[in-house]
């Protein structure tokens, strides 16, 4: 990804809608009887599938019919409900559509009968216009902190503190919400183009053994990336802390696509995204690291239990998961340990992938939605999101969304301050187009934009308090709920 907007990056295909999920009645507990008969059936008549611009306040409205009774008809929008069930034909609830952010969004519409069942949802993509930059009920606070000039990856310590990398060579330290006068650390960089300090991690005993990791572009014998740990000694780094855990080897020529995102697994490996460094065919090369997930030991050893241990030598034997273009940045979720690595594109689409051991994810030869290549096998995208869409608006596999660069991305757990509908999901962010969007994945991964920036987001991670923090170029935006 190029920390400056430009016609190279690859866009992030916007995390193509997925069938969405069909919710049925539940079965019985406690001695009683599980529902019977046939399922009601539900049509949503407005507003129509695709439809690319409502405004202000609308009906959304629904027909139904059951072998039995029609009890009620539930309305949603992004998963939460709209008003109270209607029990009378014909069905209708009115929905104010400037109470959310412009930008896609999904309406639902399931039937009940006086058996107990409950039909599917019938469903519909849409656009808002003229909405507000985040949803009713929400804060977003874009000079929460400002003055990061240059910042490109963040990670939270148990106590509070916030650690933020900056491409030219610091660590910063926000402390309270203030930006401590002195750096954590300070190290000479190469930050020539896409090459700098461009990854953070804190060791997952970080309160006990004070040990923060570190990807920078280095220039001894030559630039490359490494991977060095520091101490903590209170708010800075110990003197002479610093040790070089893993030095990647030397960078072609051109200055991009280093990835440089770091962090740790739920099995307390050190995860790393290394981009192709300008060579797209080094992606499918598993002798090289580039283009590659890496994972190691927290020591920088390489875990004998890497899916190409066995096979490859040397570092090769830390690739993880491969044919990757950018992967710039990605997350942990917490307690699951599932990864989703974002892959910043090229010309057309951006990617989010579900991480896997051995997995192979196409580039130079497939990107996007299009993961069948004659003579290759490749892991399809989990979600994808084109950079413009030349058909008429929300007609493409994009929908509503389209971005230039996907660039952070972070859990909401299951519990905490966000509104239910708004929990147990994944938050991503484009670069270029400076939007922040969410990932539904109890009703099949459909997706909904979440906020509208004015900066340039890099970095995403739910803090402890339960706020959505957003690392910008510039400084941290936090969004929370009122």
């Amino acid at each position: 990804m190029n920390l400056t907007p430009s016609l190279s990056l690859r866009n992030l295909p916007l995390l193509a809608l997925a069938a969405l999920a069909a919710c049925g009645g539940g079965g019985g507990s406690g001695g009683m009887q599980p529902p019977t008969g046939i399922l009601p059936t539900a049509t949503l008549t407005a507003p129509v599938d695709r439809f690319p611009g409502l405004a202000g306040t609308v009906t959304v409205s629904a027909t139904a019919s059951d072998d039995v009774a029609v009890t009620g008809v539930e309305f949603q929008i992004d998963g939460v409900r709209i008003g109270a069930i209607d029990t009378t034909a014909p069905y209708a609830v009115s929905l104010d559509t400037s109470l959310y952010p412009s930008g896609q969004h999904v309406v639902r519409a399931r039937a009940s009968d006086a058996e107990g069942n409950v039909s599917p949802w019938s469903t519909a993509l849409v656009q808002f216009l003229r909405g507000i930059p985040k949803p009713s009920g929400f804060t977003l606070d874009e000079a929460w902190i400002t003055g990061l000039a240059g910042s490109t990856a963040f990670a939270q310590a148990p106590d509070g503190r916030i650690f933020v990398a900056q491409q030219l060579g610091t660590i910063r330290v926000i402390k309270d919400g203030v930006v401590l006068p002195t750096p954590f650390a300070t190290m000479t960089v190469d930050s020539s183009g896409e090459r700098g300090v461009l990854g953070i991690a804190l060791h997952p005993d970080f309160a006990s053994n004070g040990f923060v990791y570190v990807y920078s572009t280095r220039t001894d014998g030559g630039s490359h990336n490494r991977i060095s740990r520091y101490t903590a000694a209170g708010d800075v780094a110990a003197a002479g802390s610093e040790i070089a855990l893993v030095d990647l080897p030397i960078l072609p020529g051109m200055d991009i696509h280093n990835g440089g995102a770091i962090h740790f697994g739920s099995d307390g490996k050190l995860y790393a995204g290394v981009g192709d460094a300008g060579e797209p065919l080094l992606a499918q090369d598993l002798a090289s690291p580039f283009g590659k997930l890496l994972r190691f030991n927290d020591d920088g050893t390489i875990p004998t239990d890497n899916p190409f241990y066995a096979t490859q030598s040397g570092l090769a034997r830390a690739v993880w998961a491969s044919g990757l273009r950018n992967p710039f940045t990605f997350a942990v979720q917490p307690g699951t340990g599932t990864i989703y690595i974002n892959d910043v594109g090229q010309e057309t689409w951006e990617e989010i992938n579900l991480g896997m051991a051995g997995a192979n994810y196409g580039w130079p030869y497939s990107e996007g939605p299009d993961s069948i290549v004659v003579g290759f096998s490749f892991t399809a995208a989990l979600f994808t999101y084109p950079h413009a869409d030349p058909n008429p608006p929300g007609s493409g596999p994009g929908g509503f969304i389209s971005g230039s660069a996907v660039t952070g991305g972070t859990f909401y757990p299951p519990a905490g301050p966000f509104p239910a509908g708004y929990r147990d999901q994944y938050y991503f962010a484009d670069f270029v187009d400076e939007f922040v969007a969410r990932v539904d994945a109890a009703n099949g991964n459909a997706v909904y934009t979440f906020a509208q920036l004015t900066t340039r987001p890099v970095d995403l991670l739910v803090g402890i308090d339960g706020a959505l923090y957003v690392l910008t170029r510039g400084g941290i935006t936090r969004i929370s709920a009122s």
